[in-house]
């Protein structure tokens, strides 16, 4: 059982520089321990928090030990607990984690516990971000146009969400239409340091997206979880995870003029991808770091799930002060903030000599070698120097097909598609850009980026440059702040004049919501099978994401592009051939239209003022008239409707007994797919628009659903039916069973039939028989979506076999109860001799006290082949979770049997 925290003894009273007191800490120097002066700052955080947890039952004195000898034990893969101060969700992953909460209610009225008892232990909040498709677009209405469409698709849902914010307490709901969960969180929601009952810590945020890490700019520790971790983490239990090794990245110089954040991002992400960060934490320091903004800051750390890293951290220093007080957080709090972080040696001070830290491996970049570059065109850490973009996409346009291939014949690449856009003839070429979108919390939280698109768009609109009509423009900021902004600098208007009108205030084209783009464009590209082109300043790019009809995508800063769409291709050298022409036909060139850094910080300077901050966060909480009319039950358990496409109770605990049904082998089980290196959660998770000829579409057409409303699938995550459905539907899916075809079928391999994995699978359980998948290397990177785990849980799947795993996904597929396997190395499935097409069986011990994390197991198969793989449950708290069937079920366990 639970007893009193060990170490109260260093519980120490902060005093106020004017008299008085904030309050009490668990007080790091307190320890006198010399240990801790060597720590990285981002370990600091997790000490403190095992510090202030331990009860020697979850969080424990020798766990508080390994974190303290952090240099000796985190080369050995020691296992801790972690209590984040709080959880973050958008609402996409928000609405399943509301769900599962209500489920659980439900779970434990029936087995006799306090359905009560379901309820947030620590603050969750949720923001309904990711609810902007981009329906309307170069309009000066595109704004409530497209918020009126979208509450007509999702009344439901967020009727729902509203229902949550009443029904579970420690909840707070932002309402749509108020930004981007990530800049919300930035410039809003983070506490940076929590005063809870007298008590002063450090903030510390887990949340349901991988860009969660974007607020590590601020020097608050965050990263994604999958959704079945946060609730887990939401209803008080720990979080068990490996004591990461810390990658320190040592910043000098100051980037050149003209060159921006995201320049500076994507050559990060190419370094650390390089070095090899997955599963550690990457901290910055050095004098470089007085060079960057905040908002820089927050630009590089969120991408580190694009460069693999489970934060990319920047500790608390002045540049943060001043940022809080930009963002109008008042200047008590700000003091109690400064105040505890150097109290506790968490606050960096640049201008005081400076401790040595250890570091598990070090790197360094000089930001006077950052060139302006973009990534892609289907992977983000595939950085291209600008200089060399035309070279490289020619050679794309040559290379086999594959993540910097299309495999045109030299015959066809210089095609022409001619198509009639609005009576006019119009023409179309491999590279044509037909989407150029300003979009993502990545960029559109920094001010010298959204207000340099600004100052391009200026310029080249004062040299009579256009963009043509058919190439899908948009500008979506992750928050009102932004529209506040370009409104003073008066730099709004060009923007428009170039097609680039606000459409909303949340995610759109980086996560699919691009909407569809003119019908003769569509036709064009698809009839003449183009390579089609979209460019857009967000930090995914995978194939398949951004739109179906777009084969290259690359990421680049917002004022790029604005360059590109001017350009209208990607096949063009900015520095010798002209980015249009004016109509006295003199030629413009890119260095024409480009702002000087001093430009910028000139207009950042006069335009970015603290009043937007307070004025746009005091009523955000207040909602719009369409949120505040929605009318929900008061109940605090939910009223199922069995009828609902968006919202339907989950299977999870239909068979929930109070004894954990204990650990299950594989026998015999099929293969329902075959793949190789980097799947990402993209191709795994259902993710964009519902597919008219898909298993989903029929679902929504048997229930009566026209298809102009089926929504996308992000928006129904809500239901189980539909999510399974569309678990591996992605049209860019490659599995080795279909011999070279493409598209999201498999073969049904007792039949030998070719049919939708979905259909497959079901005709698998009908027959009772298990299934496993094949895989390669980094199985599951990307986004961190817990339905990339349910949806394969749902179709039957009960073991993933892979070379490697991403560490959300990896989590999330243990929380389901699937069971993840690493071949050894030097072997995969080629390797091996396997096709496919044999059985596998997995025998594990019946007993869950005879399995050890990380050991070797034997996998069989019906024709004789026999190998050795390493089972993925990486601590004890995992083996439990397996134990139970799945983390919800263990914690709805542990709730009931709790004492009173």
């Amino acid at each position: 059982m639970a007893a009193g925290n060990p170490f109260n003894n260093i519980l120490t009273t902060l005093e106020k520089p004017g008299g008085g007191h904030f309050g009490k800490y668990y007080s790091l120097p307190a320890l006198n321990d010399s240990r801790i002066d060597r720590l990285p700052y981002s370990i600091r955080i997790l000490l403190e928090s095992a510090i202030r947890n331990c009860d020697e039952f979850q969080v424990k004195s020798k766990d508080v030990e390994k974190i303290i000898d952090w240099e000796n034990t985190s080369p050995k893969q020691v296992e801790i607990p972690f209590k984040p101060a709080r959880v973050l969700l958008q609402d996409f992953t928000g609405v399943p984690a509301v769900v599962d909460l209500a489920c659980m209610r439900d779970a434990m009225n029936k087995l006799g516990g306090d359905s009560n008892k379901i309820n947030p232990l620590v603050p969750v909040d949720l923001v309904i971000d990711h609810s902007v498709q981009v329906d309307v677009a170069r309009s000066e209405n595109a704004v409530r146009a497209n918020m009126e469409l979208e509450f007509q698709r999702n009344k439901e849902r967020f009727a729902f969400l509203k229902w949550g914010s009443n029904a579970f307490h420690n909840m707070l709901v932002v309402p749509p239409g108020s930004g981007i969960v990530h800049q919300v969180n930035l410039e809003y929601l983070a506490r940076v340091v929590f005063n809870t009952n007298g008590i002063l810590y450090p903030d510390s945020v887990v949340g349901t997206d991988s860009h969660t890490t974007m607020i590590d700019g601020l020097g608050v520790a965050g990263w994604g979880v999958g959704g079945i971790e946060a609730e887990a983490a939401m209803l008080g239990q720990p979080m068990s995870m490996v004591l990461p090794g810390v990658v320190g990245f040592k910043l000098s110089g100051k980037l050149r003029d003209g060159v921006t954040a995201t320049d500076l991002v994507l050559t990060v992400t190419q370094m650390l991808r390089k070095h090899g960060v997955v599963g550690k934490f990457v901290e910055f320091y050095g004098q470089g770091m007085s060079e960057l903004s905040l908002a820089d800051r927050a630009t590089i750390a969120n991408m580190s799930p694009e460069y693999g890293a489970t934060m990319g951290f920047f500790p608390v220093d002045h540049v943060t002060l001043q940022y809080l007080r930009l963002t109008g957080r008042n200047d008590e709090t700000i003091s109690m903030i400064e105040s505890y972080l150097r109290a506790n040696k968490m606050f960096i001070d640049y201008s005081e000599p400076q401790s040595e830290k250890v570091y598990s491996s070090y790197l360094e970049l000089n930001l006077e070698c950052v060139d302006p570059s973009v990534s892609g065109p289907k992977r983000p850490h595939d950085r291209v120097s600008l200089r060399e973009m035309k070279a490289d996409w020619h050679a794309c346009l040559d290379n086999k097909v594959g993540f910097k291939g299309f495999a045109i014949p030299k015959e066809s690449q210089n095609k022409v598609a001619e198509f009639n856009f609005h009576g006019t003839q119009a023409q179309l070429r491999h590279g044509d850009v037909v989407i150029a979108a300003i979009t993502s919390c990545t960029n559109t939280s920094n001010p010298s980026v959204m207000l340099g698109a600004a100052l391009v768009a200026k310029k080249a609109c004062e040299l009579g440059l256009e963009v043509k009509p058919w190439v899908k423009t948009s500008l979506a900021p992750g928050s009102g702040v932004v529209t506040k902004y370009l409104q003073k600098s008066g730099l709004q208007k060009y923007l428009n004049q170039l097609g680039f009108h606000i459409v909303g205030y949340g995610c759109t084209t980086c996560i699919g919501n691009s909407g569809d783009i003119n019908e003769a464009v569509a036709s064009a590209i698809t009839e003449n099978d183009m390579v089609a082109a979209a460019v857009l300043s967000g930090n995914r790019n995978f194939e398949g994401r951004v739109h179906p009809l777009t084969r290259a995508n690359y990421l680049a800063s917002p004022p790029l592009v604005v360059a590109y769409a001017l350009a209208g291709t990607v096949d063009i050298d900015f520095e010798t051939e002209p980015i249009g022409t004016r109509k006295d036909g003199k030629k413009i060139f890119f260095r024409d239209i480009w702002p000087t850094t001093e430009e910028v910080a000139h207009v950042v300077q006069s335009s970015v003022l603290p009043d937007m901050f307070k004025a746009t966060y005091e009523a955000i909480t207040q909602g719009n008239p369409m949120w505040n009319q929605l009318s929900v039950p008061s109940s605090t358990l939910y009223a199922w409707d069995p009828t609902s496409t968006y919202i339907h109770e989950p299977p999870y605990f239909k068979y929930m007994s109070m004894s954990p049904p204990g650990p299950h082998g594989v026998k015999d089980a099929y293969c329902l797919l075959n793949f190789g290196d980097s799947i990402t959660t993209d191709h795994i998770s259902p993710a964009g628009s519902i597919h008219k000829d898909s298993p989903a579409a029929k679902y929504l057409m048997e229930r009566g659903v026209d298809r102009r409303d089926f929504n996308s699938y992000g928006s129904r995550r809500g239901n189980d039916e539909i999510m399974a459905r569309g678990t591996f539907a992605n049209i860019r899916l490659v599995n080795k069973l279909l011999k070279g075809e493409v598209g999201p079928k498999t073969i049904h391999i007792p039949s030998g039939e070719k049919l939708s994995v979905f259909d497959a699978a079901l005709r698998y359980k009908s027959e009772g028989q298990d299934t496993i998948i094949l895989a390669g290397a980094e199985y599951g990177s990307g986004s961190s979506r817990d339905w990339a785990a349910k949806g394969p849980m749902l179709l039957g799947v009960k073991a993933v076999i892979a070379k490697s795993f991403e560490r959300i996904h990896r989590s999330n597929l243990v929380g389901m109860g699937v069971i993840p396997l690493c071949f050894k190395p030097g072997d995969d499935a080629e390797t091996l001799g396997l096709t496919g097409h044999e059985r596998y069986t997995i025998d594990l011990p019946g007993n869950v006290n005879e399995i050890r994390p990380g050991q070797d197991v034997t996998v069989a198969t019906d024709n004789g082949k026999s190998f050795t793989c390493t089972i993925r449950f990486d601590t004890e708290v995992e083996l439990a979770y397996f134990n139970h069937g799945g983390i919800l079920q263990y914690v709805i366990r542990n709730l009931i049997n709790a004492k009173q």
